[in-house]
């Protein structure tokens, strides 16, 4: 019966060029170019993903309060004088990282991190959400942001792996993969989970082996990579037009360090 029926579509056109930055704000280039592979298989045409690496004296790696402040100093001063050639903003480390929202102020374009597009993506898939995560103190912090997020409510809280970020990376790789799916898999089986987080901007190329380990396939579970949808989800704020509000919380502060004298960032 509904095959009979003929039904109104519509089909795109746009060709609207899209560049976004995709900003690591630790300092292991390593890390931005797999991120920007993950990528590759399902970017549309007409955007652009270009990838950042703080420079020095950004830390390495990013696995606490500190290295996140040191970061964004860091980041945010080499991002300015090219902000202009963007037109959204992707911070890819999985944390609620300072250089979020220091960047909605002094920016226009759209700016979003890779744990808050996992954290919608998942709400929208499924009832209760996981995170892997990396080492003890990342759990910790990951569920305090998770309430700062407000979405206490639908979490089942993080499982690690018991690794450093970096070791996500120099570690034998069979090894890392099968501790990020033992932990995947611990959410799901045992904490009720039906959307996994990668709880690292390291892990998004072990999508796969997590899917796998949850089953995916039968969608059991859904396994998010905010790499992935922090992108999409830009470019579909960059298409509709939208751009970050400045009438409130993300008023620019360029004109009170200027009101202050201060001609430096």
């Amino acid at each position: 019966m509904a095959d009979s029926i003929s039904l109104p579509s519509v089909t795109g056109n746009s060709t609207k060029t899209i560049n976004i930055l995709l900003i690591n704000p630790n300092g292991t280039s390593s890390m931005t170019e797999a991120c920007l592979r993950s990528l590759q298989d399902t970017l549309p045409p007409h955007c652009t993903v270009t990838g950042f690496t703080s420079p020095k004296p950004a830390p390495s790696a990013i696995e606490g309060h500190l290295d996140g402040v040191l970061s964004s100093a860091a980041a945010i001063r080499a991002i300015i004088p090219i902000a202009s050639k963007y037109d959204a903003f992707l911070v890819a480390c999985f944390s609620q990282h300072p250089l979020i929202n220091a960047l909605r102020e002094e920016l226009s374009g759209p700016v979003i991190g890779i744990m808050e597009a996992s954290l919608y993506a998942s709400r929208m898939l499924g009832g209760r959400l996981g995170i892997v995560a990396t080492g003890g103190r990342s759990k910790v912090m990951h569920e305090d942001a998770i309430r700062y997020y407000g979405f206490s409510g639908f979490s089942v809280g993080c499982e690690t792996t018991n690794l450093g970020v970096l070791e996500l990376e120099r570690l034998p790789r069979e090894k890392v993969l099968g501790l990020v799916g033992e932990a995947a898999g611990r959410l799901v089986n045992e904490k009720g989970a039906d959307c996994i987080a990668l709880g690292c901007a390291g892990m998004t190329e072990m999508k796969i082996r997590c899917e796998e380990a949850v089953g995916s396939k039968d969608a059991t579970a859904q396994v998010i990579d905010g790499v992935g949808v922090g992108v999409q989800i830009l470019i579909g704020l960059v298409r509709e037009g939208h751009v970050t509000a400045k009438g409130g919380i993300y008023r620019s502060s360029k004109a009170g360090r200027e009101a202050r004298g201060q001609d430096w960032l």
